[in-house]
């Protein structure tokens, strides 16, 4: 999979040179571009931002700077990208978006900052792949970074040899819509705190069942709502 990243702060994005996103990029299992929109700005102060139309607090990021960045990587692609533009605005992040967006060739993630990005770009966009604006959760960050950041390891994961063993993914929170059930390592006594008995029986049965009993007082404590969607 190809990701290409726009953004004003693209030191933000070297995290991605360690762990397991790291060791896939290096063996071209994941190839990231970052791109920098300031490279794209047409004047000596490299102005990305300017006032909002019709008044309102704050700035909005210009359209120009954000057309040239799509065009530039547009001219090295092959196939229509999806767009994915990190947004409150948006539809909610979940594990079954993670799972659907690991089959796409590449993705473009459009990183905004300040009140957000002009309107037309997200119009432009349309014209050149898919456009999805998508949204954490329901509160507010300073930037698409943080966001894109966590999309783009919950969907990389999920891509054929990044993660050692394939087995794990399907154990985890969310895979099925619950959460995932309590894990314990050794020393089987710690601090007075004990494994639980069934964990240490031998017996894969009665283990599975306890999982899957755990999963399900886990999810109808914490997410309840998962359980009724």
């Amino acid at each position: 999979m190809r990701v290409d990243i726009v953004t004003i702060f693209p030191s933000f994005f070297d995290v991605l040179e360690v762990s397991l996103l790291g060791r896939a990029r290096g063996s071209g299992i994941l190839d990231v571009r970052v791109h920098d929109l300031r490279d794209h700005t047409l004047d000596r102060h490299r102005t990305v931002d300017d006032t909002p139309y019709g008044g309102g607090a704050g700035m909005v990021m210009k359209p120009e700077p954000w057309g040239l960045a799509l065009d530039a990587i547009l001219a090295d692609t092959a196939t229509p990208p999806i767009f994915i533009f990190p947004s409150p605005a948006g539809e909610r992040f979940t594990q079954n978006t993670a799972r659907e967006l690991a089959d796409a060739p590449q993705l473009v993630f459009g990183c905004g900052r300040y009140e957000g990005i002009d309107e037309r770009v997200f119009e432009y966009a349309r014209t050149l792949g898919e456009v999805r604006l998508i949204s954490l959760g329901d509160y507010v960050l300073n930037g698409g970074e943080v966001a894109a950041m966590a999309m783009i390891e919950a969907i990389g994961r999920l891509i054929p040899g990044v993660v050692g063993n394939p087995k794990s993914l399907v154990e985890e929170s969310h895979e099925e819509g619950l959460l995932e059930y309590p894990s314990y390592t050794k020393p089987a006594d710690w601090r007075g705190y004990e494994v639980p008995d069934v964990l240490r029986s031998g017996n894969h049965a009665f283990i599975n069942q306890w999982r899957r009993d755990q999963q399900l007082v886990r999810t109808r404590e914490r997410r309840p709502d998962l359980l009724t969607e």
